[in-house]
């Protein structure tokens, strides 16, 4: 069995900077709605953080019943935390990974005070920021603080692509999210894209 994310990066860190977020993205793969970020900050003389956060991991290993009971649970022990989104539009004009990283900023923005220390997953580096960083391979299943943010980057994700299901219910987002299934495939070749279809993203046959 693959361990659950734990604190020894943070425990590393913290004797330097006690302020430290942990981000990581929800998204990024997909062929409609945004990218969204995730920024979490948690507290460092917490005596049972481990234990607070029990069940925490990568939001790809959780259901989503999961994800959706733990996230108040993470936004109640975390100091800070907030999430940032990058439409489709803006992939498009920008990029994904560009527009990834706007997303990220955007989730700084959010938080009610500002970060020393940024821990990120791989890929999601911010070398715009003067800010000392660690990105991770597979961070959100090695750094709590990065599990944390992937899990309100994902539930905010989802509410979001629940509510454009309701705007857009020929494409059944609400079964997807956004990302490539052979259903969603069909339906964009049936109905063509939406406004909230990212237009550069290739659609496999």
């Amino acid at each position: 069995m693959t361990p659950n994310p734990n604190l020894t990066y943070e425990k590393e860190i913290w004797s330097s900077y006690k302020k430290i977020a942990g981000l990581d993205e929800a998204g990024r793969g997909a062929l409609a709605g945004p990218v969204c970020v995730g920024a979490v900050i948690l507290p460092h003389n917490h005596p049972r953080l481990l234990r607070a956060l029990s069940g925490v991991n990568d939001s790809k290993q959780l259901t989503p019943r999961q994800r959706s009971e733990l996230a108040p649970t993470i936004q109640k022990t975390a100091i800070a935390h907030g999430v940032g989104f990058a439409s489709a539009e803006e992939i498009d004009q920008l990029g994904i990974v560009p527009a990834t990283r706007l997303a990220a900023s955007r989730a700084l923005e959010a938080l009610h005070m500002f970060p020393e220390f940024l821990l990120t997953d791989f890929r999601l580096e911010l070398p715009e920021l003067d800010l000392p960083q660690t990105a991770i391979v597979k961070g959100d299943a090695r750094s709590l603080s990065i599990a944390c943010a992937s899990i309100l980057a994902k539930t905010a994700r989802d509410t979001l692509m629940l509510e454009l299901g309701n705007e857009f219910p020929e494409y059944k987002f609400a079964s997807h999210k956004g990302y490539g299934t052979a259903l969603h495939r069909q339906t964009i070749l049936k109905h063509g894209h939406s406004p909230v279809h990212r237009k550069t993203f290739q659609i496999k046959k």
